[in-house]
């Protein structure tokens, strides 16, 4: 059965119970928003020094997504920027937001010892994204 979601309810006047729900929402998916196949070639696009070469890579690859995560992924990030904008009142740079939402969106199917690692490149990914929207997602 479907749940009805009453949105005048005072416990989504607290922001961080909308933002514990959308992450948890992107956490409990059975794939990340960033499929598992594409982990790895997202890694290795953020690695590369070249930025517009680097951009290039992470556009190709973001182009290449099934149609509901590009979808999801374009509406989402597009939301995060307005947030990121609003920085100097939130709090909430674009690296924070890497921070936060990285490790949700994007993660390897089996963890390994490099776990450290992958968290810097899941929140640089996350981050590159919201820098370079229009570049990323324009057309």
């Amino acid at each position: 059965p479907e749940e009805k979601l009453n949105l005048d309810d005072s416990q989504w006047e607290d922001i961080h119970v909308v933002t514990g729900a959308l992450k948890m929402f992107f956490r409990e998916l059975p794939e990340p928003l960033f499929p598992y196949c594409f982990f790895e070639q997202f890694v290795e696009a953020i690695k590369i020094q070249d930025n517009a070469t680097r951009i290039k890579s992470i556009r190709s690859l973001v182009k290449r997504l099934p149609r509901p995560n590009y979808d999801t992924m374009k509406m989402l990030f597009e939301h995060l920027k307005k947030i990121a904008a609003k920085e100097s009142v939130n709090l909430m740079s674009t690296q924070s937001l890497g921070i936060v939402f990285g490790p949700t969106l994007l993660r390897p199917e089996k963890e390994t010892g490099n776990m450290a690692v992958h968290m810097l490149y899941q929140n640089q990914i996350v981050e590159l994204m919201l820098s370079e929207y229009s570049k990323i997602f324009g057309s």
